[in-house]
């Protein structure tokens, strides 16, 4: 089947370079994410995300513990971005999340690990965190289109994300693949920092959707375009699992590809936030993924420990 990617069509029209203009317009008085900072970041200041005007870039390589669609045999091309709008108190990458752990980057030099990434044979370039720092991924993705990069592009975010900027996206992403990670608005602000997770999440994934629709495979099964959404599970349902299943299959769609995530551990701060302090139990996995059969969510990723 023949398939291109939107942001090549994009490119040949000269609206990839408007969208770009447009992105790199939102950094002057900085809103790129729901924080709205109103920082300068064209002039180098910084707000929550502690990034300027260049991305940070921690590391670039073929990735095989993504889900099985982003996997195939080639893996997922993830370049992943230091920082985060976020501040997961959990976090398992809090050294790049948190600790900024990279190197600036000009666009040119991301799209050249793009590009090496394409050369290696990843099905797809995978941008970890990319929510902060949406211009430098556009203008990144034109240079490598331009010479010749035709692999889905995958947002890989922790979904609190502007409705603003995701608008930029509408046909350049691909692949869209949010956390949900909140059904309670207190226990946002309580382990990630930000007042009012589930309201913005929910009406990112909407937008995500409407723009990608349900995700698609080709005939290896690999994705190539669409919605694929990750839930942690916490200890002691802190998350609210079962109420952002039950907002999946009635707002968005029940052919959703849900990843129930079973891999919690007590990372970074966690060890001294009780009940954050363990591990989930074999009991706590089961009640959540059944909690997504029940909500009518029939395809969750198959390759789960519990």
């Amino acid at each position: 089947m023949a398939w291109e990617v939107g942001y090549r069509q994009l490119l040949r029209a000269g609206e990839l370079a408007r969208r770009i203009e447009a992105a790199y317009a939102l950094l002057e008085s900085c809103r790129v994410c729901p924080r709205a900072c109103g920082v300068d970041r064209l002039a180098g200041q910084t707000g929550d995300c502690h990034t300027g005007r260049e991305a940070v870039v921690c590391s670039a390589h073929p990735h095989h513990g993504e889900e099985a669609p982003l996997v195939g045999v080639g893996g997922s091309g993830t370049i992943f971005m230091a920082w985060c709008n976020l501040q997961c108190c959990y976090c398992q990458n809090a050294e790049i999340s948190q600790g900024g752990e990279g190197r600036p980057m000009t666009p040119e030099q991301i799209a050249g690990l793009m590009l090496a990434l394409a050369e290696r044979g990843c099905h797809n370039i995978n941008i970890v965190s990319p929510t902060h720092v949406v211009p430098q991924m556009l203008a990144a993705l034109a240079i490598a289109a331009q010479a010749g990069l035709t692999l889905p592009l995958v947002y890989n975010t922790g979904g609190y994300d502007s409705l603003e900027t995701l608008r930029l996206l509408d046909g350049v992403v691909d692949i869209y693949m949010p956390d949900m990670k909140y059904a309670d608005a207190a226990i946002g602000q309580a382990l990630s920092g930000v007042p009012d997770y589930p309201a913005v999440n929910q009406a990112a994934v909407r937008e995500m959707h409407r723009q990608v629709g349900d995700l698609v495979l080709d005939e290896r099964r690999i994705a190539r375009r669409g919605l694929l959404v990750r839930h942690l599970v916490l200890p002691d349902n802190r998350a609210g699992s079962a109420a952002i299943f039950r907002f999946l299959a009635q707002d968005i769609s029940t052919n959703t590809y849900l990843n129930v995530m079973d891999q919690y551990r007590p990372c970074y701060q966690a060890p001294a936030r009780p009940p954050l302090d363990r591990r989930i139990t074999r009991a706590e996995y089961r009640q959540a993924a059944d909690a997504a059969l029940a909500a009518g969510l029939h395809r969750l990723d198959d390759r789960r420990r519990f």
